[in-house]
């Protein structure tokens, strides 16, 4: 059976007949949803009954909630094409949303659970999730994306360690957080460093353009990926010492220089891939400013700079991903119109007030109502692509 005859096969509701759907939409409402709910609370409109305390639960709801639903949808896409396996559908894709689903309830209403119970919920979708995927490679012989699935691991690591450091009152400070963060990045690094050159020679070649981006993974990308893994687990283990600054400075520079390869400005006609190279230059940017928060702590905040990782990196290269994975799965024309601009837009003057926000509120409500309105229009826009019956392509 063929991944297109799997699709037809299925006759239930059409968001469960690829991993992207669900998890992307799902994502995206709860990205838009859970903002809103923490700016209530931080209003004093809403209190929920968590034993998060409000930034804890904020900082969880986007790094495991939605984080973790865009890299179920992802991974559950790619792993067919990687093992040539069929997909997971139907119902047992809605079982895995249903454990997602379950985490985010669980986690919101945690002080009305036994103790630990939110931690089980919670944790129950990264380790199935986790089994799936190893189960795909393993069948499939795909031995070379075994490092992505331990990144997975990691995530799911970092996860149980944010809900310790939350029983032990420093989850919003604590490893865990550091851990999951830095888990993500890495995936960016891995993952992007695949696909935006790839996406990138592919629409010069459209466009009857000679340039050519750097192949991916070649001796240098190999360097600078392993210099940012070491220079964020410095981070996660040691996140004030003078030589974690240095080694983000590092990574930082070692970044420009991978993404210089890349040649994004050629792009500059098709925000579709532009928007590719511009989510991974809030990772260097993030290094940067991090090392020098590190290395002047008297002059700059990490608690601020940290989010031009968390919204910057982390927010607009999913949204960059799930645009595209979207349209090109959905049989769609891979070119962003007005209403995905606009979308872009809002994440990128999102990003910049929550990093200019630090002490002050104004401009702290202003990243969140276009943090809502980037989300909320990726709902309002692709959700008829992905709740479509059509087949993916």
């Amino acid at each position: 059976m063929t991944t297109a005859a799997a699709m037809r096969a299925w006759t239930g509701p059409a968001i469960l007949t690829y991993g992207f759907r669900p998890f992307f939409f799902g994502g995206a409402v709860w990205a838009a949803g859970a903002m809103g709910a923490w700016m209530l609370m931080l209003m004093g409109a809403l209190d929920l009954p968590s034993r998060f305390d409000p930034v804890s639960w904020h900082a969880h709801a986007f790094l495991f909630g939605y984080v973790g639903a865009i890299i179920a949808g992802f991974l559950l896409t790619a792993v067919p094409n990687w093992t040539g396996r069929l997909p997971v559908t139907g119902w047992a894709l809605g079982g895995l949303v249903a454990l997602w689903v379950a985490g985010r309830v669980a986690v919101s209403v945690s002080a009305l659970l036994p103790a630990y119970w939110a931690a089980a919920i919670d944790l129950a979708f990264p380790v199935v999730l986790g089994a799936v995927i190893l189960r795909e490679i393993v069948s499939g012989s795909n031995w070379r994306n075994l490092p992505v699935l331990g990144l997975l691991v990691v995530f799911a690591t970092a996860n149980a360690w944010f809900h310790c450091d939350a029983a032990l009152g420093d989850a919003a400070g604590g490893t865990g957080l550091r851990l999951g963060l830095a888990a993500v990045l890495v995936m960016i690094a891995l993952i992007g460093g695949r696909i935006v050159p790839s996406f990138t020679r592919n629409w010069l070649v459209k466009q009857g353009s000679e340039a050519r981006p750097a192949a991916p993974m070649q001796g240098f990308d190999r360097v600078a990926m392993l210099a940012t893994a070491a220079g964020l687990l410095m981070w996660v283990v040691m996140p004030a010492h003078p030589l974690t600054g240095a080694a983000l400075l590092a990574v930082a520079v070692l970044n420009v220089a991978r993404l210089a390869r890349w040649q994004g400005w050629r792009t500059r006609a098709e925000p579709l891939v532009l928007v590719l190279h511009a989510a991974y230059a809030f990772v260097p940017l993030g290094a940067l400013l991090l090392g020098a928060a590190i290395l002047a702590p008297e002059e700059i905040s990490s608690a601020s700079v940290q989010h031009v990782w968390m919204a910057g990196a982390l927010g607009l290269m999913t949204l960059a991903v799930m645009t595209r994975a979207t349209l090109g799965h959905t049989g769609g024309d891979l070119t962003a119109g007005p209403g995905t601009v606009a979308i872009y837009s809002a994440l990128l003057g999102s990003v910049v007030a929550r990093a200019l926000s630090y002490g002050g509120t104004d401009l702290l409500a202003l990243s969140a109502v276009l943090w809502i309105a980037a989300f909320g229009g990726f709902a309002w826009f692709y959700g008829p692509l992905l709740l479509h019956p059509r087949d993916p392509a």
